[in-house]
């Protein structure tokens, strides 16, 4: 089959290259095949483009805002002209800030140790458990998985009424879901937020890299993302919005860079005067490769045209959708429905088969990557598949040998580097898996399903 049937469609872009496009992988069955990344949700493949910046940049490489040195110097620009054009693929507003963290999960926690004291916080339980987790010192209402986008809005409208109106309050929500890759009714919550006298932040791991996200059309207080999800290697994220909470916050790590001035008193104690600017949360030397490597992702996707990019990635979800379900034993994972718009993140079951032995078989047999699990959305996935809150099962560790059922899920998921092949090659391996069975035994070591190397399936 072709996935992509409009080729010669020009809304439709090929594949953007990525790092690893030619890297080969062993088959368990004998010889060596293109490995197929499909795993992008997790860590995407860096952009081709995003790497040859930053080979570009290396040898000029050098300490950021102090330092009297032309590297210096270039890397400051370098540093702070990044910040920039990540505001502009943001659409911030004037007066916004944009935060170098080293992941959404390090941005969230940042954003969940600024809130006052008193703030109240509603999440979904659908949430990735770098939402759903980070608010300790808040008073947290968990709210139940909404089955359509309008009840997620008419849930959170509810919970919001019965709020103390004096306090502050802050609603936290993905853009995309890292499970179903569904995507969520993000301005008509912000609407019911700001109606409600509450603030919003944004989760857009997952949306980030596949859809555009403008801060002032979706009026979100503020947006997390990361980089390794966004085609950009370096361990950086991004926290930007709104100023004046981060403001008043103390710095999320006290050190240099954080600090204005710093003077003894004559108690031998010390007075320390904090920025309040970005710099105030940003304290350590910062990642300076990783943020220039976000800032090259923003301008390929942008240059790219992310209205192609999505067009393109439509008709890749339509290929796996409509070849999984040819298979009546698959079980695609869904809150909203098989209508609800969605990014290349696509979750599923397989009647008869332990999650971990089929995404196993995938990488052994074909030459797949993909996830099995709970995706660290525990709450989500265990409601999804119907099965008890207290139910076994964790990320990465199922409890259930090979041809068992397990508590967990198998996903796929795909981007702008994904080429057709690799689509099409899933789809049949799906099918050839549950018609013809694996070709290979495997067994449980370390909590992960593998292999049993030098034994054919009999």
């Amino acid at each position: 089959m072709s996935v992509v049937t409009a080729a010669a469609d020009r809304s439709i872009c090929s594949p953007l290259p990525v790092l690893g496009k030619d890297v080969t992988v062993p088959l368990v069955t004998g010889g060596e095949v293109a490995y197929a990344a499909l795993d992008y949700a997790a860590s995407a493949p860096a952009l081709q483009r995003v790497w040859d910046d930053v080979a570009a940049y290396a040898p000029y490489y050098g300490s950021v805002h102090r330092g009297a040195g032309y590297l210096s110097q270039l890397s400051t620009d370098l540093f702070e002209n990044s910040r920039k054009t990540v505001a502009e693929f943001l659409g911030c507003r004037a007066g916004d800030q944009v935060i170098f963290t080293r992941s959404t999960t390090d941005s969230l926690n940042l954003l969940a140790a600024a809130v006052p004291a008193d703030c109240q916080v509603f999440v979904y339980e659908t949430e990735h458990h770098a939402s759903l987790l980070p608010w300790r010192d808040a008073r947290v209402t968990y709210l139940d998985a909404p089955r359509t986008p309008a009840q997620a809005v008419e849930t959170l409208e509810r919970a919001l009424a019965g709020r103390d109106p004096y306090g502050p309050a802050l609603v936290c929500v993905t853009g995309a879901s890292n499970v179903t890759g569904e995507l969520w009714p993000v301005k008509e919550l912000a609407a019911a937020a700001h109606a409600h006298g509450a603030r919003i932040v944004l989760d857009a791991a997952q949306l980030a890299p596949h859809h555009p996200v403008d801060i002032d059309e979706l009026d979100v207080d503020w947006v997390a993302f990361s980089g390794h999800k966004l085609y950009a290697p370096f361990g950086s994220g991004v926290l930007a919005g709104r100023a004046d909470w981060l403001q008043d916050a103390e710095p999320y790590l006290a050190g240099g860079g954080a600090s204005r001035k710093v003077a003894r008193r004559t108690d031998g104690g010390v007075d320390v005067e904090w920025h309040s600017t970005a710099a105030r949360h940003e304290a350590g030397s910062p990642n300076v490769i990783g943020v220039y490597s976000i800032a090259s992702a923003c301008k390929a996707l942008t240059e790219a045209g992310f209205d192609r990019l999505v067009a393109r990635e439509q008709q890749l979800v339509t290929g796996v959708r409509e070849g999984l379900a040819e298979v009546p034993q698959v079980k695609v994972l869904s809150l909203f429905g098989d209508d609800a718009p969605r990014v290349g993140v696509i979750s599923f079951v397989v009647e008869g088969w332990n999650s971990s032995h089929f995404a196993a078989a995938l990488s052994a047999e074909y030459g797949i990557g993909v996830r099995d699990g709970l995706f660290c959305a525990h709450p989500l996935v265990r409601t999804l598949l119907g099965s008890d809150p207290q139910d076994p099962g964790e990320c990465g560790a199922p409890e259930a040998e090979p041809g068992e059922r397990s508590l967990n899920a198998i996903r796929v998921s795909f981007g702008a580097g994904t080429p057709d092949e690799h689509i099409e090659r899933f789809v049949r391996a799906v099918k050839e898996l549950v018609s013809e069975g694996a070709q290979w035994k495997y067994r449980t070591e370390d909590g992960r399903c593998v292999p049993d190397r030098g034994t054919a399936q009999v």
